[in-house]
């Protein structure tokens, strides 16, 4: 990451963010800060193709080859030169011999005459079209071809029309896909150079909380936090996970989960804490290891949210203690906080329009999620209804859900019919 000189404090934040207003933050004000304050994080490792999918590229990956290395046929069928397709009747040309993928025909093909080509065989010389087999006859030795079935240069790809030599076949930043390692495959690479893990520690807080299989005491709740954001973090693929289970409410067992998260962690998400008479510990804990403001931040759910920086460099998500609210800042804040801090490049979350099916209601001045159900309508168009009561402690409608409708901070009541904006969840929660 960038040294301590180099990274604004937090009040240099604020004060360069026009209408910052920590008791009423919009969203996109909150990412605007969240975004100045990430650092990157440094290092790299080079990995086998197959154990880099899911990492972040740390450099870019440049074709040392054109690909394809010559020019060759998307079809089966016969190569030909399209100067020799007729227009006022049937072509006749005269099969002189046969292609295949990887044993090319050598020999040469004179006006009149083509050459029978599987796919992927390299074209001929002198040979610029492929007609498919199905539209062929064979008469003797001849192949017939009825005007208009194909021009010339069709079902020929061109020597480096996927990739150029020289060119950038994967950018730097990249989340590396399947895909991708089937194109660093194609060029002939064994190995990629990756962004080095995100460290990411976690725990819960709350004297009321208890761990699953602890007896639960009169009062008490299970834990369901840290699974739900162990899950999430997971799911990101480019993180290295640390679970700190349950600290308690306390000032010196938060000072030592921060002093123990920061030693090893690029960045500390809790949950719990930061609503307003129960940031108390945290403020005081923070003032001694480094700086933090706490937000009211105009959403919902999720109101309340902490963030900051530990002295040595740790960025700290706190997050409020409602497992749904826990959730939606997470995907609202945190996962692209994350991806900045991984150096990746160019991943925003996927977003669909959608018409409701039901009437919402909405103030303007806050942006709301509401959990939502997606499926295509009869006609064809993508149709989402809410799953019932929006709760921030109702986990179970986020399980029900697969979707979140996304009201954004000026919009007002939402009448049935209208398109709204949908984040699915599909490779997401």
């Amino acid at each position: 990451m960038n040294t301590p000189a180099d990274r604004p404090t937090l009040q240099a934040i604020a004060d360069s963010l026009a209408g910052y207003d920590t008791s009423s933050l919009p969203v996109e004000r909150a990412q605007a800060f969240i975004s100045r304050l990430v650092p990157t994080v440094q290092g790299h490792e080079q990995l086998a193709l197959r154990s880099a999918l899911g990492r972040v590229l740390a450099e870019p990956v440049l074709s040392p080859i054109d690909v394809p290395s010559h020019d060759n046929s998307a079809m089966d069928g016969y190569a030909l030169r399209g100067a020799d397709l007729r227009s006022d009747g049937p072509t006749l040309l005269t099969v002189v011999g046969k292609g295949l993928a990887g044993a090319q025909f050598e020999g040469t093909v004179s006006v009149g005459q083509c050459v029978r080509i599987t796919t992927g065989a390299v074209m001929p010389a002198g040979l610029d079209t492929v007609v498919p087999q199905e539209f062929t006859s064979l008469e003797g030795g001849q192949v017939r071809i009825e005007p208009g079935v194909v021009r010339t240069g069709d079902n020929r790809r061109l020597a480096g029309e996927d990739l150029a030599r020289g060119s950038v076949a994967l950018p730097q930043g990249r989340l590396i896909t399947p895909s991708d390692l089937g194109v660093a495959a194609s060029l002939g690479r064994a190995e990629l150079t990756v962004k080095r893990r995100l460290r990411v520690a976690f725990f819960s807080t709350g004297d009321e909380l208890r761990s699953v299989g602890e007896p639960l005491d009169e009062g008490c709740v299970y834990d369901s936090n840290r699974y739900t954001i162990w899950g999430m973090l997971q799911r990101l693929g480019f993180v290295e996970v640390m679970d700190m289970g349950v600290v308690r409410d306390n000032a010196a067992s938060l000072e030592a989960a921060f002093r123990e998260a920061s030693a090893c962690a690029d960045a500390i998400i809790t949950s719990g804490g930061v609503s307003v008479g129960e940031a108390d510990h945290t403020k005081q804990v923070m003032a001694a290891l480094g700086d933090v403001v706490f937000w009211r931040i105009a959403m919902r759910p999720g109101r309340p949210m902490a963030i900051g920086r530990i002295q040595d460099g740790a960025i700290l998500f706190g997050l409020p203690g409602n497992p749904v609210a826990v959730m939606v800042t997470f995907y609202a804040f945190v996962r692209q906080a994350l991806m900045q801090m991984a150096g990746i490049q160019g991943q925003p979350l996927t977003m669909l329009r959608a018409r409701c099916l039901t009437a919402l209601r909405k103030k303007p001045g806050r942006t709301e999620y509401q959990r939502g159900i997606v499926t295509r309508g009869s006609d064809g168009q993508w149709e989402v209804r809410i799953t019932g009561a929006q709760g921030s402690g109702i986990l179970s409608s986020m399980s029900v859900a697969n979707g979140l409708v996304v009201l954004p901070h000026e919009s007002g009541n939402v009448a049935e019919g209208d398109v709204v904006d949908v984040w699915p969840f599909e490779g997401l929660v």
